[in-house]
């Protein structure tokens, strides 16, 4: 319960405001080159999970695919629909992931941890030998994946975190991931109308900042392609499906909004982003398990698709 007295999806992580704080992220170790590591980057070693539904884990599949990291580091898949023991292997056969051997998520987090008891989040890096959790620092995994992995990098793949860039683009990402990818769950899972209006607010400003920034350049930062676009994409491609709706951000649509929406449209368009978008997942996820938010857990027919291929106008 919060001040207001509503009761609050994550109730955990909602302060007497009614403001949604997110966890921190448990499991914070890094597979790195350095000499000694605990865990070194070695190709057969870890396994990556994620799912198609989470923004979270989506930029790390992305990532993962673009540098053409397939045979360096496996991919496990949960389902977009979590039970009250969380994420679950159900899309596997005999509902087990082939390469751990287990049903849950959870399991390998209580095997790290057995006091752990705050939410199972993905992307989740595991190591496969030991069973045990190595990371689920989000921000940071896809960022190792450019940087402590490169000895594997497909050739030819993009350098989304160059060197020179490296400064304006995390103060991009700072930015967008404080009022863009965690502003629409602030709004979403707030549970006063103060903290919900303040969220909402602080989103559709910063939404007009990135579509002026935009309105004359192709990417965020500098002429390419970069970490910063693909922390922006998983939250931009999954506007209209959910966050219009299912978490009340509606002073307009992404469609309705011509830069951004041009721009999420490029990158859709781009391979290694559209063909990673599943939208059965993302709506069947956030329409179905938050049930103080949806009670009645009706999934959306809507919005059509198709448009996300129509041309973009840019490059």
């Amino acid at each position: 319960m919060t001040a207001g007295g509503s009761v609050a999806q994550f109730g955990e992580e909602t302060d007497r405001s009614g403001s949604f704080r997110r966890q921190g992220n448990r499991f914070t170790d890094r597979p790195s080159n350095a000499p000694g590591a605990r865990w070194p980057v070695e190709a057969g070693r870890y396994r990556l999970i994620w799912s198609r539904a989470c923004p979270w884990a989506h930029r790390s599949r992305i990532v993962w695919g673009l540098l053409g990291l397939e045979t360096a580091i496996s991919l496990g898949t949960v389902d977009p629909l979590r039970d009250e023991r969380g994420w679950r292997f159900s899309l596997d056969e005999n509902g087990r992931d082939p390469v751990l051997g287990i049903g849950y998520l959870s399991e390998a987090y209580l095997r790290t941890d057995p006091s752990y008891a705050g939410r199972v989040t993905v992307p989740t890096l595991v190591d496969v030998e030991s069973g045990l959790v190595v990371t689920n620092d989000f921000p940071q995994l896809t960022l190792d994946l450019s940087t402590e992995w490169s000895a594997f990098h497909r050739e030819g793949a993009p350098d989304l975190y160059p060197a020179p860039l490296r400064e304006e683009i995390d103060a991009v990402n700072e930015l967008v991931y404080r009022d863009v990818n965690n502003g629409v769950y602030r709004c979403g899972f707030a549970s006063t109308q103060e903290a919900y209006e303040a969220a909402f607010v602080r989103l559709f400003d910063r939404l007009d900042w990135l579509g002026e920034r935009l309105a004359d350049r192709r990417y965020l930062v500098g002429e390419q392609l970069t970490e910063a676009d693909v922390r922006l994409f998983t939250t931009l491609v999954r506007f209209d499906a959910a966050y219009h709706g299912h978490f009340k951000c509606n002073r307009q649509k992404l469609s309705e909004m011509p830069v951004l929406w041009a721009y999420a449209r490029d990158l859709f368009q781009t391979p290694g982003f559209g063909d990673t978008v599943d939208f059965d997942h993302i709506k069947r996820h956030y329409y179905r398990t938050h049930d103080q938010i949806n009670p009645n857990r009706i999934v959306p027919a809507g919005p059509d698709p198709s448009g996300w291929l129509e041309p973009h106008g840019r490059g």
